[in-house]
């Protein structure tokens, strides 16, 4: 959530009152994340969250868009984009599109405890199922076919060691897409678990009110994909040591068993985990060294370390997966 293009209040000023927010009196950069151009304004309605959407085409904003509305209405907490006085949701700013969504209140909890975890457990289950029904399907853009991209353009930049790493984790993880279990998580008899995931429900975004949970936000990287790796990506993330990248036995049991609960896990998802956990890192792993090597210019931009889930990549390959239940 970097800002590559500005906006003023000037520039604010004339552009929202298409809006039923009243008249704009405050716009703030928000300087985390990398993607978007975001800002937290205010007007005489309160606070909300305005995104201008750096490469995001206008084709494929929709699926974000009208997903965090059907999870809305669903009683997922997630912000709800705000319609303007026709009832667009999708609107453009400065030559980019552009979307307000309410801001949720509390903040980031950046070292959870287990009952956080299960909190994110819970409700990331609840989206999952509240996702069935939503009709707008959009692949997950990091997912392997971006790996396959990506891979080659950040390789030449690594150390010998790092390089051998990834070429041996693609390599495990396409042999992996190619086996009845992952086919089984795209495909199950027995019900779906398959559809809408958030793809990227880090500590820094979700909020929290003390150990209450208010909302889960920044959709931007959303996509049709496995249920399990969207709980990967967030156990890789919320229940490890930050330091290590060890996973922390407590946090892992608290997110999984509140998970299961309102979503039991099948027989494939449990010899699909350690798989999906490496999956997850590497993911990571890969968009941080893209964007470490390959920066893009922006007013406020604080880049990832990629060692950190190098780090994670190596453990989920040689440490035992936590069992799922």
């Amino acid at each position: 959530m970097a800002v590559f293009t500005s906006v003023s209040l000037e520039q604010l000023s004339g552009w929202i009152a298409q809006f039923p927010l009243g008249q704009a009196r405050a716009i703030r950069g928000i300087s985390s994340g990398i993607e978007n151009s975001n800002f937290f304004i205010t007007t005489d309605t309160g606070e909300y969250v305005l995104t201008l959407f750096e490469n995001l085409s206008a084709e494929q904003l929709p699926f974000y868009l009208y997903l965090m509305r059907h999870l809305a209405q669903r009683g997922v907490l997630v912000p709800e984009p705000i319609a303007n006085h026709d009832g667009d949701i999708l609107h453009a700013l400065n030559g980019k599109p552009a979307a307000i969504v309410t801001k949720l209140e509390g903040e980031h909890q950046m070292t959870p405890q287990p009952q956080h975890c299960a909190a994110v457990g819970a409700m990331l289950a609840k989206m999952h199922l509240a996702a069935r029904d939503f009709e707008i399907r959009q692949p997950n853009l990091r997912g392997l076919p971006w790996w396959r991209e990506t891979a080659p353009i950040v390789l030449p930049h690594l150390p010998a060691a790092a390089q051998q790493l990834l070429r041996d984790e693609m390599a495990f993880q396409e042999s992996f897409a190619g086996t009845d279990v992952y086919r089984q998580l795209q495909d199950n008899t027995d019900g779906p678990l398959y559809g809408p995931i958030h793809a990227d429900l880090f500590r820094n975004n979700v909020m929290f009110d003390g150990d209450r949970l208010t909302g889960f936000f920044d959709f931007y990287f959303a996509g049709c994909d496995t249920w399990l790796f969207d709980l990967a990506v967030t156990v890789n993330d919320w229940c490890i040591d930050v330091d290590s990248g060890q996973l922390q036995s407590s946090h892992v049991r608290a997110m999984l068993d509140a998970y299961h609960a309102v979503r039991p896990f099948s027989a494939a998802e449990t010899q699909a985990w350690q798989a999906m956990l490496r999956a997850a890192a590497l993911r990571f792993w890969l968009s941080r060294l893209y964007d470490f090597y390959l920066p893009r210019d922006a007013e406020i931009l604080t880049p990832h370390d990629p060692v950190h889930f190098e780090r994670i990549l190596r453990l989920r390959i040689t440490s035992p997966a936590p069992a799922l239940y």
